[in-house]
C-alpha cells in the first residue's frame, strides 16, 4: 500500500476550526439591517482560488494551509503520533529525528515507484535502494540542498542545519562516498554529492566567497574592484602576471587553494542523481513548476482536519507509457526552459540568441507534426469520455507547441513573415494543443495576410492593386473563420470584429453585404455617481497623490471608517438592494453549488489524491470539453429554472460537515443564495456558469466588486466601483460585457468626495 494510500484511512470527517470565532462568524446580512463585515477561513479560501500559475496542478487543486503554522502542527504531531511517523520512516522514526521536507521528499519517491516503477531503469532504481539506506541526517542535507534547485557550491560550515544535523562534516561525508552500481550506462559507481576535490578552477572557488571575503585575498593581492566579477578578473590576470606562478600547471592554483584552506569543507550534488530525482518529482507534481511549498504542501493537506469531497481516486500509471516518452517529455520540458529563458527572464534577447529559438524550432518541427497526427489518431479511436483532453498535457507535443508558437515572435522581428504565416497555419490546422492561444494565431495571421503576403507570393497575373486585394479577402475570410471557430475565446472577438470592419471598407464590400457587429460589441455598464466623505489622511496630503493607495472613507450607514466599495454598498442599502462586497465570491460560490457533482464526477487521472477541492484540470482548458455533456445538461436545468433545487439539494447533503470545495464558501447564508437563483434569469445565470465552466483560471478576476439584488422586484446586479483616477481592466471591461450579453444589470460606480476631513 502507497502512502496516497495509507492516508486515505485516514482523513478526518471534520474540517477544522480555527477558532471559536471562526465558528459563529458569518458573512455581512445583505439586508439593509447593520451587520458586520465578515472574514472567515472560507472566504480567504475562496480569495486563494486565483492562483498563480507557477504553482502545479496538483498544488492548486489543494486547500488552502497557512504554512508555518501547519509545520509547527505537524512537528508537534510527531510526538504523540508515532504510528503514522513509523509508517513514513519506514518504521524507524524516533523522537527529534524527522523532518517535514524528509517525509514529503519521500512520499514523492515512493508513490511513483509503486506507481510507476516502470519508468526507471534497473541502475535507477539500486539509486533509489542506496537512497533508502542513508540515514535520517543524510537524506535531510540532501534534501535541504536539492530544494535549492540549483548546483552551486556550498560551504559546510555555512550551512545552519544544526538542529536536524549533530554532525555537518561528517554527514556531508556520507554523502560524498562512493556507492556501487550494477554494470550499466550510468557507469559502475555514483556519489550523492562531490567534496572540494572537484573545485578546480579560481571562478569556482570564488563563487564560495561573499563580496567583503573576496575583499580581502583581492587586497592581499593588491589587487581592486568593486563587484566580485571585476575582483576574480584582476586576481586571474595577477596570477598570469607573477613569475612565480608561471611555472605551475595551474595558474591559478595559488589563490584557488588559499580561498579553499579558507573556506573549509564544500559540498555540492552530484548531477545524475539530481537529475534522477528531479524526474521522480516530474512524474509526482505532472509538472517541473515544484518548489518547497509544493513538497510540503500535500502533506499539510493530509492532516489537515477538514472534510473533503468523495470521489474516485485514479493515480494512473498511463500518463506516461513508457520510459522513453518520458524522456522525450523531460528533453522538450528543458528546451521550453531555455527558450524561456531567452525571451522572458535576461532582458532583450540579442540576434544570435532569436536565431537559435527559430533553429530549434526548426529542428523540432518535423518530430512535433509526427506526434500532432499521432495524437489525432488517438483521438480518434483510443480516447475515451474525454480523457485524452488531459493526458494530452503530458505529450511532448504539448511542449513542442508552445516552443513553435515561441518562434513566432523572431520570426517576425526578422520580418521573415513567409515563413511566420507558414507556421500559423499549420498551428491552426491542429485542434488539440494549446486551444487558448488560437485566437491570438487568428489576430497575427489576418495581420500579415492583410500587410505583407502579398508582396511575399506569387501573383498568378494579378496587378499589384488586385494582389493586395486578393490578399485582402484572405485576411477577411480568416477574421470569419476565428469568429467560427468555438476555440477561439469571445476575448479575441473585439479585435477581429475590428478588423473584418475595416477591411470591408477597403474592399469596398456592399452595405447589405458588410457584417454588422453592433449587436456583440463590448457592452458599456450604466454610470452612477455616489456621494461619500472621504478621510485625507497626513500621508496622503504629503504625498500630493492618492495613486496606488487605497482611500479611507465615513461609512453612511454604520459610521467609522471604511473602504470605498463599503460606502457604495450602503448607498444601495439605503435604496432596497441587499448586497456583499464579494468580488465573485457569490459568483465562485454559486458556481460551486450548481456544478458540485460535475466538478467530482470521475475522469481519468484528475484526481489523484483524497484530499483535492477540485479535479486537476479545472483550471486549464480541458475542464468543459471533457465534461461537456454533463455541463451542457446542467446548463439546460439551471436555464429552466433549476437552480434553486440543485442548490438546496446540495446544501442538504453537504452542509453538516461543509467539506472543502474550490470557490464555495460555505457561510453564505443559504436563504441569501436561495433568493439570489429566484432573482436571476435562469438563462442569465446559466450563461455565466458556462464563462466560469470554459475559463475558471482566467475568468476568476475581474468580476465586479459589489454583487446586489432586489427581492421584490426579482432583479440581480453588479456593480463596479471606482475612486477618481481608477480605470475598468480588461479583464473587468470582459466581464462587464459577458453580464451584459446575459443580460444582467451592470452599474460603473464613480464615488466622489462631498466633503474631504484630515485624519
Amino acid at each position: 500500500m502507497s502512502l496516497l494510500n495509507f492516508w486515505d484511512t485516514q482523513r478526518p470527517a471534520k474540517r477544522r476550526r480555527i477558532s471559536e470565532e471562526s465558528t459563529e462568524t458569518k458573512p455581512p446580512s445583505p439586508s439593509p439591517e447593520p451587520k458586520e463585515v465578515f472574514k472567515t477561513e472560507n472566504a480567504e479560501d475562496a480569495e486563494a482560488d486565483h492562483l498563480p500559475m507557477s504553482q502545479t496542478d496538483l498544488e492548486t487543486s489543494l486547500p488552502t494551509i497557512k504554512t508555518e503554522d501547519a509545520i509547527e502542527e505537524y512537528e508537534a504531531l510527531k510526538d504523540v503520533d508515532t504510528g503514522l511517523h513509523m509508517r513514513l520512516r519506514d518504521g524507524v522514526w524516533q523522537k527529534g529525528k524527522s523532518s517535514i521536507y524528509v517525509d514529503a521528499f519521500n512520499l514523492a519517491l515512493e508513490t511513483v515507484l509503486v506507481e510507476e516503477s516502470h519508468l526507471f531503469s534497473p541502475a535507477e532504481m539500486e539509486i533509489f535502494t542506496q537512497w533508502r539506506k542513508l540515514s535520517y541526517e543524510s537524506q535531510y542535507l540532501y534534501v535541504r540542498l536539492f530544494l535549492r534547485k540549483t548546483s552551486a557550491w556550498h560551504r559546510v560550515n555555512k550551512l545552519n542545519y544544526y538542529s536536524d544535523i549533530s554532525d555537518l562534516t561528517s554527514v556531508a561525508e556520507d554523502l560524498q562516498q562512493d556507492r556501487s552500481l550494477p554494470d550499466s550506462e550510468l557507469g559502475s559507481t555514483f556519489r550523492f554529492a562531490e567534496g572540494i576535490e572537484e573545485i578546480t578552477t579560481l571562478e569556482e572557488a570564488s563563487s564560495l566567497l561573499l563580496l567583503e571575503e573576496l575583499k580581502i585575498f583581492a587586497k592581499e593581492a593588491k589587487v581592486q574592484g568593486k563587484s566580485k566579477k571585476e575582483l576574480l578578473a584582476a586576481l586571474c590576470e595577477t596570477s598570469q602576471n607573477q613569475t612565480g606562478l608561471r611555472d605551475t600547471g595551474n595558474r591559478d592554483n595559488h589563490f584557488t587553494q588559499k580561498i579553499l584552506d579558507y573556506t573549509g569543507g564544500c559540498i555540492r550534488l552530484v548531477s545524475l542523481p539530481r537529475a534522477l530525482f528531479e524526474r521522480v518529482h516530474l512524474v509526482f507534481y505532472r509538472s517541473t513548476e515544484w518548489t518547497e511549498k509544493s513538497l510540503t504542501t500535500i502533506i499539510l493537506a493530509k492532516m489537515s482536519k477538514r472534510a473533503f469531497p468523495e470521489y474516485i481516486v485514479c493515480r494512473s500509471n498511463s500518463i506516461f507509457a513508457s520510459r522513453d516518452a518520458l524522456l522525450e517529455f523531460e528533453s522538450a520540458i528543458q528546451t521550453q526552459f531555455a527558450v524561456d529563458n531567452i525571451l522572458e527572464f535576461n532582458g532583450p534577447p540579442t540576434t544570435e540568441l532569436l536565431q537559435h529559438i527559430i533553429d530549434l524550432a526548426n529542428k523540432f518541427h518535423p518530430r512535433w507534426k509526427e506526434l500532432v497526427e499521432q495524437e489525432q489518431q488517438k483521438e480518434d479511436s483510443i480516447y475515451e469520455s474525454g480523457e485524452g483532453a488531459y493526458l494530452r498535457r503530458f505529450s511532448p507535443a504539448w511542449v513542442l507547441t508552445r516552443i513553435i508558437h515561441k518562434s513566432l515572435h523572431p520570426l517576425g522581428r526578422f520580418k521573415e513573415h513567409k515563413r511566420e504565416h507558414e507556421v500559423l497555419e499549420e498551428l491552426l490546422s491542429q485542434r488539440l494543443f494549446h486551444a487558448a492561444r488560437r485566437g491570438a494565431w487568428y489576430q497575427r495571421k489576418a495581420l500579415l495576410e492583410e500587410h505583407y503576403m502579398w508582396a511575399l507570393t506569387s501573383t498568378d497575373g494579378r496587378s499589384e492593386e488586385a494582389q493586395r486585394k486578393h490578399w485582402k479577402r484572405i485576411a477577411l475570410r480568416t477574421c470569419e473563420t476565428g469568429l467560427e471557430d468555438p476555440l477561439c475565446h469571445l476575448i479575441f472577438h473585439y479585435d477581429l470584429q475590428k478588423r473584418i470592419t475595416k477591411l470591408e471598407k477597403a474592399l469596398r464590400v456592399v452595405k447589405r453585404e458588410q457584417h454588422d457587429f453592433g449587436h456583440v460589441m463590448l457592452g458599456k455598464p450604466a454610470e452612477r455617481t455616489i456621494e461619500g466623505i472621504r478621510i485625507d489622511t497626513d500621508e496622503v496630503l504629503k504625498a500630493g497623490s492618492r495613486k496606488g493607495k487605497p482611500t479611507i472613507w465615513i461609512d453612511p450607514r454604520e459610521g467609522g471608517e471604511c473602504r470605498v466599495e463599503i460606502m457604495c454598498l450602503s448607498w444601495y442599502r439605503d435604496h432596497g438592494w441587499k448586497g456583499y462586497h464579494c468580488e465573485g465570491g457569490i459568483v465562485r460560490t454559486l458556481f460551486g453549488y450548481l456544478f458540485y457533482d460535475i466538478l467530482f464526477t470521475y475522469v481519468p487521472n484528475v484526481f489523484q489524491t483524497a484530499f483535492q477541492t477540485c479535479p486537476l484540470d479545472l483550471h486549464t482548458d480541458v475542464f468543459y470539453p471533457s465534461r461537456a455533456s454533463e455541463i451542457n445538461h446542467r446548463l439546460v436545468e439551471i436555464t429552466n429554472g433549476g437552480a434553486e433545487r440543485i442548490v438546496r439539494g446540495i446544501h442538504d447533503l453537504h452542509s453538516e460537515t461543509q467539506p472543502c470545495v474550490v470557490g464555495l464558501d460555505w457561510s453564505f447564508d443559504l436563504d441569501d443564495l436561495v433568493e439570489i437563483v429566484q432573482c436571476f434569469r435562469g438563462e442569465a445565470l446559466a450563461t455565466i456558469c458556462k464563462v466560469m465552466a470554459q475559463e475558471y483560471q482566467q475568468r476568476g478576476g475581474g468580476i465586479p466588486d459589489l454583487f446586489l439584488w432586489n427581492y421584490e422586484t426579482k432583479t440581480v446586479m453588479f456593480a463596479e466601483v471606482k475612486s477618481e483616477n481608477d480605470r475598468l481592466s480588461d479583464t473587468q471591461r470582459l466581464w462587464i460585457h459577458i453580464l451584459l450579453v446575459a443580460g444582467v444589470k451592470v452599474e460603473l460606480c464613480n464615488a466622489v468626495s462631498s466633503k474631504q476631513s484630515k485624519e
